[in-house]
């Protein structure tokens, strides 16, 4: 009981700790930091390299985008889900461009690629539709700096895309790069670009076609509100709270800067516990249940994943480098400690999977029902990945999870 208590105290203290989410304005490319090994830990050697996918979104946030930005925030989720299904498992990363217009509050907002969906997730959660009014907006820009701001992998079969999402066609400034240029550098560095128009404005519509044509990537259009279906289960609210519980098993070791670079995951997966619907809360535990969603759950330098799994010797840890209620501990509490975690872990695991098994099958059988699932944000965008990704030797073999 006393391993326990301690046990819930750090979740409590590494939970509290908030640092910045990696959200940009304007300026040089963010270049995340790597992190740094642990002192005297045993490591073993690592798997072989799986396949890499990239995905940016690069998404109007202007006053007419709102019904589509509360799709974007409900469905990420589901479409990351569709996107790990491929086989090999990939990994996965995601990044976001919000973008506006000169004038507005922002111009763009960049988050940088990353498997850390729960932080991206958390500075979606915060975008609100608002500005624009004069109907072009700085598409030149937000696609620019989604070619060359991102950390794009550097890996030659990697899949890598751009789904441009928006509903005016772009402004003109002298001093923008136009999208030509741009979509030539994507090609260079092996990026597809696909369009998504929202609405049916056709002047707008005209650009977005020529913008996909440009490289041969996908263009569809969606309703104003994004056509996002959504389908309530009988599975949902216990799918999310199992998720919330398996967070809190986690543990993280490493020199201050890994401890801090946790604790800010933890406080994104905090605030989208605290603001997501139950619903996507539901959708996030089945992506983090499957072998692609496993760097989300985890992060970096998760100390029971890292144990349990013999890549770090929990003995061969200099105390300082435990988190902080575990230091106390003589080193069979500690083993104890990360053991419980451990078994709580596996049996929440399996629990999650099962429940996501059946959200599956209850979600197809619903959406056969519906005429229009097919085109869909979430499915249109799922048909794009899997042609584009099979060209990479990716295999698709399911339909897309709502």
């Amino acid at each position: 009981m006393k391993t326990r208590l301690l046990v819930s105290a750090l979740f409590v203290l590494t939970a509290g700790v908030v640092a910045a989410y990696p959200l940009l304005d304007r300026g040089p490319a963010y270049a995340p930091a790597a992190a740094k090994p642990p002192v005297a830990a045993s490591i073993k050697p690592t798997a072989a390299v799986r396949p890499k996918v990239d995905v940016v979104f690069v998404l109007d946030t202007t006053g007419s985008m709102s019904g589509l930005i509360d799709a974007a925030k409900e469905n990420i989720w589901a479409i990351a889900s569709s996107m790990a299904q491929a086989q090999p498992a990939p990994e996965l990363r995601i990044g976001l461009v919000a973008f506006r217009d000169r004038g507005d509050a922002y111009v763009t907002r960049v988050v940088d690629l990353s498997p850390d969906l729960d932080s991206m997730y958390a500075t979606l959660m915060d975008f609100r539709a608002d500005g624009g009014g004069d109907t072009p907006e700085s598409v030149n820009q937000a696609l620019h700096e989604a070619v060359h701001r991102m950390s794009w992998t550097t890996q030659g079969d990697a899949y890598k895309v751009v789904f441009l999402v928006g509903d005016a066609p772009p402004a003109q400034y002298p001093d923008d790069v136009d999208y030509p240029d741009t979509i030539k550098a994507a090609i260079g560095k092996g990026i597809v670009v696909n369009t998504i128009l929202a609405g049916a404005d056709p002047t707008a519509e005209a650009e977005w076609v020529r913008i996909a044509a440009l490289n041969q990537g996908k263009h569809f259009t969606v309703g104003q509100q994004g056509d996002a279906i959504a389908v309530a289960t009988p599975f949902d609210s216990e799918l999310a709270t199992l998720s919330q519980e398996l967070d809190r098993t986690r543990l993280y070791y490493g020199d201050e800067a890994a401890q801090a670079k946790a604790a800010s995951k933890s406080a994104a997966t905090d605030k989208l516990h605290a603001g997501g619907s139950v619903a996507a809360r539901a959708k996030r535990a089945m992506y983090n249940s499957s072998e692609s969603g496993k760097a989300n759950l985890l992060g970096e330098q998760e100390l029971v994943d890292a144990v349990s799994s013999g890549r770090v010797a929990l003995e061969a840890l200099a105390p300082e480098q435990l988190p902080e209620p575990l230091r106390a501990l003589a080193p069979e509490e500690r083993k104890q400690a990360v053991e419980t975690a451990a078994v709580q872990r596996r049996e929440l695991d399996a629990r999650i999977a099962s429940l996501s098994t059946q959200r599956q099958a209850y979600v197809a059988n619903e959406l056969a029902k519906r005429e229009d699932s097919a085109t869909s944000l979430d499915a249109q965008i799922f048909e794009a990945v899997k042609e584009q990704a099979g060209k990479k030797g990716l295999t698709y073999t399911s339909d897309a999870v709502h």
